[in-house]
């Protein structure tokens, strides 16, 4: 586990940079705009998509630096979403990263719009950046993946269905489907941009990793459940007990405390079981994994 804090504190470093040097600076017009932008994007926070962006590309012998647009795409893609949810309209959060939500820190208004900004600029990443090193036709795969990932059919949906499920006992099918769409499609794209970034890859190995990518986009609800209920604030640096309050369906209110657990445990060795045919140029997944159900945030 030290050797994966090593690498997260390197990719941290890496993507910071790589974030910064992708967005519009505080002081082009319009100036508050664009500082809405940063204020979201550059205040830390796990960055754990980058980071199997990132991943991913070593286990398959990729160099860091054609993975930095990738890894950039995603995390802005990420954040535009936290902007959203936390509107008054969605979750109503005024915590985010431990740090006022960016409707707190400029308006409603300006919040919706660096969402909007920063959904753009993902993928005008993928369509320009010179950091991308394959063909027009994987760079075009790369725009359709993400762009499923986090729309009706991904993210939006899964956040659809979430807001049409409060106050609602759902199934475990339907809890997986819905986090499968919200929470797994980024977390999966995630992982897929960087097997896209490899020219001829194996189709076996690339539905290995989107399956490990399925796996670990579950276990990190359910952590994300469980530590809703077991964290405190300050260590989550966003609302404790939020999905209680909106009385929202989570896992240990479907499955119990233990059950919850006991599934994340096996979703993480479903994961591993994936990279199996993998060496130890996966073991930093193999690790990610692990990480995401053993997290205290």
């Amino acid at each position: 586990m030290s050797e994966l804090k090593a690498y997260q504190s390197a990719c941290q470093s890496r993507v910071e940079h790589a974030l910064e040097a992708r967005l519009p600076g505080e002081g082009i017009l319009p100036q508050t705009l664009h500082q809405a932008m940063r204020y979201s994007v550059l205040d830390g926070g796990k960055r754990t998509r980058p980071l199997l962006t990132y991943a991913t590309g070593l286990a398959l012998g990729l160099q860091e630096n054609v993975l930095d647009a990738p890894a950039c795409a995603v995390e802005f893609i990420h954040v535009y979403s936290l902007i959203h949810d936390d509107l008054p309209a969605m979750d109503d959060d005024d915590l985010r990263r431990g740090k006022p939500t960016c409707h707190k820190a400029y308006d409603e208004a300006t919040a919706i719009l660096a969402g909007d900004a920063l959904q753009a600029l993902a993928f005008e990443i993928l369509a320009n950046d010179p950091s991308i090193t394959v063909d027009a036709s994987a760079r075009l795969k790369m725009i359709t993946l993400l762009a499923r990932a986090s729309g009706s059919q991904g993210m939006v949906g899964g956040q659809a269905i979430d807001l049409g499920s409060i106050g609602r006992t759902l199934s475990l099918p339907e809890l997986e489907n819905m986090h499968i769409h919200k929470t797994g499609a980024l977390i999966r794209a995630s992982v897929n941009l960087a097997a896209l970034s490899k020219p001829g890859l194996d189709p076996v190995v690339a539905k290995k990793l989107d399956h490990y990518a399925k796996c670990i986009g579950l276990s990190f609800q359910v952590k994300d459940d469980i530590l809703d209920i077991e964290a405190d604030t300050a260590t989550l640096g966003k609302t404790q007990g939020k999905d209680i309050d909106n009385d929202k369906p989570t896992y240990p209110a479907l499955l119990g405390m233990a059950g919850a657990k006991q599934k994340a445990r096996e979703l993480h060795e479903q994961a591993v079981e994936s990279l199996a045919g993998f060496g130890a140029e996966a073991e930093l997944l193999r690790a990610l994994s692990l990480y995401i159900i053993e997290r205290s945030h």
